[in-house]
């Protein structure tokens, strides 16, 4: 017997439209959403998307799922380990909303593939990129688009959720990776065409195990340095990340 199609129950958002409204729902599900880097930052924003309405949203990620992702990014389980995560974050997805769009890119975003990536058709650009010089790049491109851009910080080395907030770039204090991306952007005379808003926090603390090897996973983007992560303190970045698109449309 061929299997149904999946469809949408008709009171799937009631919750969502309880709170927000009618008007901001159709904003919601009119939104165009692209997403850069789905570890364990954007995994969990993507699906808060998409549970709170999002309908149309782009996932960029060039990695597989490897055995480090297990303890924090949503789509890695025991049965999705080695594959594409864009494309097991997108089936996930549309478990969710079988009539979302859901768009899976499985590239990197840098200087060579920029050009590949037309920001100005996407209502918002969220940036949860771990590399600097992409990040830098993306936060350049991104500011100068027509869109919404908001940006994660570094999430590793954490373990108090209560200490996870929002501030405009140039005002967030304590965040290693912010610190390096001002200065970059600073010593290259290339700075932001506009404010925009991260998610950060200020606790920095140091690794007490035995060190990974990024280079023993298959899939896996090297870093020059690999840090420990929890999963609730990435999830909470990719759920305020998420929070903010949608308290922005909810205006």
């Amino acid at each position: 017997m061929a299997s149904q199609p999946r469809i949408l129950p008709a009171d799937a958002f009631a919750r969502t439209t309880l709170l927000l409204g009618d008007e901001a729902m159709e904003r919601i599900g009119h939104a165009r959403v692209i997403l850069f880097g789905i570890g364990g930052v954007g995994s969990w924003c993507a699906e808060a998307l998409v549970r709170a309405g999002i309908r149309d949203i782009t996932l960029v990620d060039p990695d597989d799922v490897a055995p480090t992702n297990l303890n924090r990014q949503l789509m890695a389980t025991s049965l999705t380990l080695g594959r594409p995560k864009v494309e097991a974050l997108r089936e996930r997805l549309l478990e969710i909303n079988p009539e979302a769009s859901v768009t899976a890119r499985r590239e990197a975003y840098n200087a060579e593939t920029a050009d590949g990536f037309a920001l100005d058709e996407y209502d918002f650009i969220l940036d949860a990129i771990d590399a600097l010089k992409d990040k830098a790049l993306l936060i350049l491109r991104a500011s100068a688009a027509r869109g919404t851009f908001f940006s994660s910080m570094g999430s590793a080395l954490k373990t108090d959720p209560t200490k996870v907030r929002v501030a405009e770039f140039w005002s967030v204090r304590g965040c290693p990776l912010g610190s390096a991306l001002r200065k970059k952007l600073r010593r290259e005379k290339t700075l932001p065409s506009r404010p925009f808003l991260c998610v950060y926090d200020d606790e920095v603390l140091e690794n007490r195990g035995a060190p990974v090897d990024p280079a023993a996973e298959p899939g896996y983007a090297k870093k020059a340095v690999t840090n420990g992560t929890l999963s609730y303190i990435t999830g909470i970045f990719g759920l305020t990340l998420a929070g903010l698109v949608i308290e922005h449309l909810a205006e």
